[in-house]
């Protein structure tokens, strides 16, 4: 099958605020699928891609890195991709870009990976949420060549250790327990801790393997790890986060358990401090997918796995309903409690949920279970991890993008 855009008929029930226009994308990366072929898993190369789950644009030009969490390894392009399956130029993970298997089919190492998810810009290098290593990377400088040893571990003493929490129950403020998620903000870093239930917030950057954090949020200390704090959801409870992004000013993570995002007003500076408001549902104490309706609509979300901010918009990528909602940031971020989104993507109205709209084949503005969204100057780059594949997909801020078409 070749991948075609929506029709005419089709594409005029789209709502057309979103800011991802044209409505389709300029570049897919991973492989083209040939008449009669069939989706499946597929094999490791330069072009194809195993549920990627992350991506980072460092610059409007690139590089671009991709985890390509199913294959266990870092995919790098030199330059921002221009063709479709454009091949990458440099591998992490793996010797080479035909091989795969965790950790290399070996030990945890310094350029090894098992489940990579989470990858963003790291000071002047990259940091990769190493999700069944129970740890995260970093790199001081870009890597810009094949398997470039990391030079920090975080959640882990040693890069030859791999066990949840240091093999103890207990977590600790110096161990990770499958992280899914990592960003890095004015000298901040933070990551989504997801087998805690957790974020922990470093107020530097690291600078020893094994560095503990410094605040805690989503548990009452840095020991516990249970589901929402043990009690019931709560304004600082956490079930299953997984992504992070600031917005304006305003930490923002998402609670995919929950199915919802949560909005601090400002950077927490208090371990478990309680967010301001909830996106995707109306209560704190709410938790039910779609709100506890088969279909979604336009203020509530299953398991929005990925967020990023761009100017006055928040990208979710509500992972599955297999679309991305957008919001608009209002006067005061109060008034979001329970908010409708402004905007969407991937879907034909807000009442859909198909992967792929109707469950068929993959549409180059088509999604299915999107895990991960980044934007970097005016291009998005979501991580279209059922489709095995990642969108480049430009933003553009037209006069059609400020009124609401339903």
């Amino acid at each position: 099958m070749t991948l075609t855009p929506i029709d005419k008929t089709e594409a005029a029930k789209v709502p057309q605020l979103f800011p991802l226009f044209p409505q389709s994308v300029e570049v897919i990366l991973g492989k083209t699928l040939e008449i009669g072929q069939l989706v499946m898993p597929v094999a490791p190369s330069n072009r194809e891609m195993f549920g990627p789950r992350g991506a980072c644009l460092i610059s409007e030009n690139g590089p671009l890195w991709v985890s390509d969490t199913g294959h266990h390894r870092l995919l790098g392009w030199r330059n921002l991709p221009t063709q479709d399956s454009q091949p990458a130029d440099w591998v992490i993970g793996q010797p080479d870009f035909n091989d795969e298997g965790q950790n290399a089919k070996g030990n945890a190492g310094r350029a090894t990976l098992s489940v990579p998810t989470g990858i963003c810009a790291c000071g002047e290098g990259l940091a990769v949420a190493d999700a069944w290593n129970h740890r995260v990377l970093i790199w001081k400088k870009l890597p810009e060549d094949n398997n470039v040893p990391a030079d920090l571990v975080l959640g882990q003493s040693h890069f030859t250790d791999n066990e949840p929490n240091r093999g103890t129950q207990e977590a600790k403020a110096n161990t990770l327990n499958w992280c899914y998620g990592v960003f890095y903000h004015q000298g901040k870093l933070f990551v989504a801790d997801t087998g805690n239930r957790r974020v922990l917030i470093w107020h530097q950057l690291p600078e020893e393997n094994g560095q503990p954090a410094d605040l805690v949020l989503g548990q009452p200390d840095m020991i516990s790890r249970d589901e929402n704090g043990g009690g019931t959801p709560s304004a600082s409870s956490m079930r299953w986060c997984h992504d992070i992004t600031v917005w304006g000013e305003n930490l923002v993570v998402t609670d995919a358990g929950n199915n919802r995002v949560m909005i601090w007003q400002g950077i927490p500076t208090e371990n478990n401090a309680p967010c301001a408001v909830v996106l995707g549902q109306k209560t704190f104490d709410s938790v039910e997918i779609n709100q506890g309706v088969y279909f979604p609509s336009a203020n509530s979300l299953s398991m929005p796995y990925g967020v990023a901010a761009a100017g006055e918009w928040l990208f979710v990528a509500d992972t599955a309903n297999s679309r991305v909602l957008g919001w608009r940031k209002p006067q005061s971020i109060l008034s979001l409690q329970g908010a409708e989104s402004h905007a969407l993507a991937g879907q034909i109205n807000f009442e859909s949920k198909g992967e792929n709209r109707d469950f068929g084949l993959p549409k180059r503005d088509s999604l299915n279970w999107s895990y991960g969204i980044k934007v970097c100057g005016n291009t998005a780059v979501i991580a279209d991890s059922g489709n095995n594949r990642v969108l480049l997909w430009k933003i553009t801020n037209n006069s059609e993008s400020h009124s609401r078409n339903t």
